[in-house]
């Protein structure tokens, strides 16, 4: 996926492109309003991200200008409070609006989110969220590769191989620490904890772990 930042602070273009490439996107960053119109005549782009503010062509004009080639999805940057700025974006049809000063994970997160919802999964396509490499002892969630350390690994491996299935901690803590010397719930529920967070930076709208009380923990390899 290809997205177009059009911001005219250098310091943070710069950290956004990063985090957007980091992701697995392309990210070309334009200064002023008419490199973005220039940019956009010679490539597509599937997501545009437009700072309200720039020197040359407002934000909200450039929006206007950039969709009559096409409905591109935009996501404005506004300033904080800036609440007349957030309600003009929303009525001239922005996905969505972020204030700053905002993370640039959260910013991505967004990204992902909106290009979820204009670009659905198409009809017949594998509902698995999960893919499990055990030889690599790797998994990726919704296409992308998870930052797993080594009992966050065996733990998600541990609910992969019983989807829907209930296991409790001390069966998990038997599956993934065996004979370790940390031991207890606490340290089940804990990497529970980092594990969902993980999942959440691919995709905040998700929680693919369920909680069932005195019982233990399942996962939804559809979620």
């Amino acid at each position: 996926m290809r997205i177009l930042l059009v911001d005219d602070e250098p310091a943070i273009a710069q950290i956004v492109v990063h985090a957007l490439r980091a992701e697995g996107f392309e990210a070309a960053h334009c200064l002023t309003g008419g490199e973005a119109l220039a940019a956009a005549r010679s490539q597509a782009f599937d997501l545009a991200i437009l700072d309200v503010g720039l020197p040359d062509i407002g934000g909200f004009a450039l929006c206007r200008e950039l969709r009559r080639h096409g409905d591109l999805p935009v996501i404005f940057l506004t300033a904080q409070n800036a609440e007349a700025d957030r309600i003009l974006g929303l009525e001239i049809g922005a996905d969505d609006y972020v204030t700053k000063p905002f993370s640039p994970r959260e910013l991505v997160a967004r990204v992902r989110v909106v290009l979820r919802r204009v670009h659905p999964a198409p009809a017949g396509a594998s509902a698995d969220a999960f893919a499990h490499d055990a030889d690599g002892r790797r998994i990726r969630f919704r296409g992308r590769p998870l930052d797993l350390t080594r009992y966050e690994y065996g733990l998600l491996a541990a609910l992969l191989q019983r989807p829907g299935a209930v296991l409790s901690r001390a069966q998990l803590m038997d599956r993934v620490w065996g004979d370790a010397l940390e031991s207890g719930d606490r340290t089940v529920d804990t990497h529970i904890k980092t594990l969902r967070a993980k999942l959440r930076d691919v995709a905040p709208d998700a929680d693919p772990i369920r909680t069932h009380r005195g019982l233990g923990y399942s996962l939804d390899v559809d979620a």
